[in-house]
């Protein structure tokens, strides 16, 4: 890719630091590196860097306008104290991010795009360009990549780094699955399922409409894609655009991050996150998705037939299901089908334990679907973006029947039992 000529919109870097002397010239220092897609330095002033200095009791403040002298990059100092309500990840993030998006409404263009990352994390060398070269792909939102600090991460011993790898190893199978089934125009491969506030960004327009960062005392980040979600705006999930993140155990909130590193490490067996399931239920998951979305998208949700018995839905349930969500972006949708559907409900949180058997089951998944044509890097020629629903596929669909057995793609195969209970095979 080449360094566009056109010039990227104005962009401000928000960060909350609360007692962060320690570690926030190590954050600052790495925006102060950024490059363009190029390698080249990014010209001084491509964007502003906004710390909010909250409830501080340490020299956090005065580092930072220290640091502004030598910035190639405009650096507002703003201190506060946070009443007690709003002393927590999510109040200072908000009120960080507000102050980001004021300061844009004060430019000429009253536009730009809000970043957001944390005070003991450090933006790769191209989070700023390759998060900006995917606005200007059309994205309202960029989820950046996060990894853990290297030499913090390894610190924490070994049983502690092999759990972490079988973690990512899953995740990430996990998203190819996704992208294969569930192809979304905006979001190609390769892509991940991660929202932190330790690298997302957001246009001012984008922000406004969704009234801001959702207060929460922890999620606000996974919050702020939620509603973005349901907003009908676009999120790409880059992993050219990554973020380094601390692996320490104070967290700055109960609850946060730091404490469950802490209970992980305490317990290597302990439960993972929630969101990471079975490969059964998983690919009943993605491939109900995908379905539903391409239904979705060309405006035959009202075509029951082929979709509520797989969801164990009556007729009259999901022709309601359709009238109320036909006209709301997709999320709406998917909201209510996981909710009311109990065969999509995500069971008891894997362990690390059963994680290697996991990976191998997504695995022989996606070797399958390779076979038969179905691909994550397929996906995206395969579906076009559709007039019918901005960001979304566009495909021609044949409803499924009860007396029709397909295999993982939908694609009809003669009857044989399956191999490992997952999906039948294809047709050799």
């Amino acid at each position: 890719m080449r360094v566009s000529t056109s010039s990227p919109p104005p962009a401000v870097v928000a960060i909350p630091a609360h007692d962060e002397a320690e570690r926030i010239g190590a954050c600052l220092a790495a925006l102060a590196m950024q490059r363009d897609d190029c390698g080249a330095p990014m010209p001084a002033g491509s964007f502003s860097v906004l710390v909010l200095a909250n409830n501080c009791r340490d020299a956090t403040a005065d580092l930072c306008r220290a640091f502004a002298a030598v910035a190639p990059f405009p650096l507002h100092v703003v201190e506060c104290t946070l009443a007690p309500g709003e002393a927590h990840a999510g109040g200072a993030r908000r009120r960080a991010m507000d102050a980001a998006a004021d300061l844009l409404e004060r430019g000429p263009g009253r536009d730009g795009v809000i970043l957001t990352t944390d005070a003991d994390s450090r933006a790769g060398p191209t989070w700023v360009s390759a998060t900006l070269a995917a606005f200007a792909q059309g994205a309202d939102a960029v989820a950046a990549y996060i990894d853990a600090d290297p030499n913090e991460y390894l610190a924490l011993g070994a049983g502690f780094l092999a759990r972490g790898r079988l973690e990512d190893r899953h995740l990430s199978r996990v998203a190819e699955l996704y992208a294969a089934l569930d192809p979304r125009s905006h979001d190609p491969w390769p892509n991940h399922r991660v929202h932190s506030g330790a690298g997302i960004a957001v246009t001012l327009a984008a922000y406004r409409a969704v009234g801001g960062l959702p207060i929460r005392p922890l999620g606000e980040d996974n919050a702020l894609a939620q509603v973005l979600d349901e907003a009908g705006f676009l999120i790409r999930h880059s992993t050219e655009a990554f973020v380094t993140t601390s692996c320490r155990f104070d967290s700055r909130a109960p609850g946060g991050a730091g404490d469950t590193m802490r209970a992980r490490h305490e317990d290597l067996d302990a439960p993972c996150d929630g969101d990471l399931e079975r490969a059964k239920s998983l690919f009943r998951r993605v491939r109900t998705r995908g379905i539903l979305r391409r239904l979705h998208a060309a405006g035959r949700l009202g075509d029951t037939a082929g979709w509520r018995h797989r969801l164990g839905l009556d007729r009259d349930a999901a022709a309601a299901l359709a009238l109320a969500c036909a006209d709301r972006p997709f999320s709406h949708l998917w909201r209510r089908v996981e909710a009311e559907c109990p065969a999509l409900h995500i069971g008891e949180p894997l362990r690390p334990s059963a994680l290697p058997r996991e990976i191998e089951a997504v695995e022989r998944l996606l070797r399958r679907l390779e076979r038969l044509g179905v691909s994550a890097e397929a996906a995206g020629t395969r579906f076009p973006p559709s007039e019918a629903g901005r960001g979304e596929p566009a495909i021609s669909f044949t409803p499924f029947s009860p007396q029709r057995t397909e295999d993982p793609a939908g694609i009809p195969v003669r009857a044989e039992p399956p191999t490992n209970g997952i999906a039948a095979p294809p047709r050799r």
